[in-house]
């Protein structure tokens, strides 16, 4: 499956996530929804939080132009929130996924969906 089809298929075409990308933990975007565009700056900004979690915590994270307020983050996700909407972004072994939602769409759906298919691709070496 292409990286493009996980985005369509896997996580917008599940009805629970609004728009979502892959970036690899090298840098640059495998695949994201039409429209979706993510910065370099907001690209590099991700991967470098996941070593410093306490500067996201602090910040929050910006994504396509929207700032997000961290919720909550662990070693391999953030959770983030902007009024009724918001963001589940997880690690896998090579790439983050990130996935948007907008209400009335809720954090738990996206969350389910999202964290699913980083232990897929976990499982399968990515």
């Amino acid at each position: 499956m292409s990286w493009q089809a996980y985005v369509d298929t896997n996580l917008v075409g599940s009805g629970k996530v609004t728009r979502a990308a892959i970036v690899g933990l090298q840098g640059g975007v495998w695949a994201a929804s039409a429209g979706y565009t993510l910065s370099k700056e907001e690209e590099n900004a991700l991967i470098a939080g996941y070593n410093d979690l306490a500067s996201v915590q602090a910040s929050g994270v910006r994504l396509a132009g929207q700032k997000f307020f961290t919720l909550r983050t662990t070693d391999r996700s953030i959770y983030g929130k902007k009024q009724a909407d918001g963001v589940v972004i997880v690690k896998t072994k090579k790439a983050i996924l990130i996935a948007e939602y907008i209400a009335p769409l809720q954090a738990p759906e996206t969350t389910k969906v999202t964290e699913d298919l980083a232990d897929y691709l976990i499982s399968v070496g990515y």
